[in-house]
């Protein structure tokens, strides 16, 4: 059998004992605020505030939230019935609710509810790329990270909600953190140690967490982001602060800011609840069936068979 990921001996002990609806106030056997369980993160409240919601950071009732998620779900259903192809449609998805939190973007700064622009720089370099890949055959490593099954956006930090396989379990020790995610079964280690961070030459899928208590909230600082995450035109220079703070019994308040000046005109932030399940992490398939990556490289080792025959004519 595979192992599919290692934990700290005391963190792999503590799954088996974790559960999902702690207490809001309880601690764990060494001394810090629980955040250990299964929490769901499925919400239909958008990352940036849509056209139709300009000015308005939260809707004025559960009712009036109700109402645009129902006019979104028809839109929605409009869209699927339209598809020649047949994509995912809404039976695949578990969006959760909009009225959790009344919020009409998960974005809360800049006030606007949207992403900062990018920097001149930046969308230089996404131009200059696009460029590149229309200008050639297009190869395994020109497909995007979550299409390659290497990593989705749920995983490296800030951890966007998706449309599906929406839950992550938390599992503490002394001095590390487990963040399992459901989406592609990847695993964080957070590092409750003092010890620094790693040089800003290393950068790995999912970043260096570094974390420390502040009160009840864990506040997790990570560097060293590769170029290719999926943060919307961030690079290599990405800087994520998370704070994670149990908001009530069942409730888990995530909170981030992303600092990336050489990408981002200006530093955002961005906030929604997580809810506490009993359910359990279904493994997620990626590549089963995925006919598409295969047969590109089986392309490319076709072309560069037929550059080996041409050579030797």
């Amino acid at each position: 059998m595979t192992t599919i990921f290692a934990l700290p001996a005391t963190a792999a002990v503590l799954l088996a004992l974790c559960t999902p609806c702690a207490a809001q106030n309880k601690l764990t056997e060494f001394g810090q605020p629980d955040l250990q369980g299964i929490w769901y993160s499925g919400t239909n409240t958008p990352l940036e505030r849509p056209a139709d919601l300009a000015g308005k950071e939260f809707f004025a009732s559960d009712a009036e939230a109700e109402t645009w998620l129902k006019k979104k779900t028809a839109r929605s259903a409009a869209n699927t019935a339209a598809d020649p192809v047949g994509s995912y449609n809404d039976v695949f998805w578990e969006p959760g609710s909009t009225v959790q939190t009344r919020r009409t973007a998960m974005v809360t700064d800049p006030p606007d509810g949207k992403l900062p622009p990018l920097t001149a720089a930046a969308r230089d370099t996404w131009t200059r790329k696009r460029k590149a890949m229309a200008a050639r055959p297009l190869g395994a490593e020109d497909r995007t990270l979550r299409e390659r099954c290497l990593v989705f956006p749920t995983a490296p930090p800030p951890m966007i909600p998706y449309i599906y396989n929406s839950n992550y379990q938390i599992i503490q020790s002394k001095d590390e953190i487990a963040i399992f995610v459901e989406l592609n079964h990847d695993v964080r280690i957070i590092h409750l140690d003092g010890r620094p961070h790693l040089p800003a030459s290393i950068h790995l899928w999912l970043g260096d967490s570094l974390g420390h208590w502040e009160g009840n909230t864990l506040v997790v600082d990570t560097t060293s982001l590769t170029a290719n995450n999926e943060v919307w035109g961030a690079d290599e220079n990405l800087h994520v602060v998370e704070r994670f703070t149990r908001s009530g019994n069942g409730t888990l308040l995530y909170q981030w800011t992303v600092d990336n000046p050489s990408a981002f005109t200006k530093s955002w932030k961005g906030e929604y609840t997580m809810t506490a399940t009993a359910a359990p992490l279904f493994e997620y398939a990626c590549h089963e069936g995925n006919y598409a990556l295969a047969n590109i490289l089986k392309g490319a080792r076709a072309e560069d068979q037929a550059d080996k025959t041409r050579k030797l004519q």
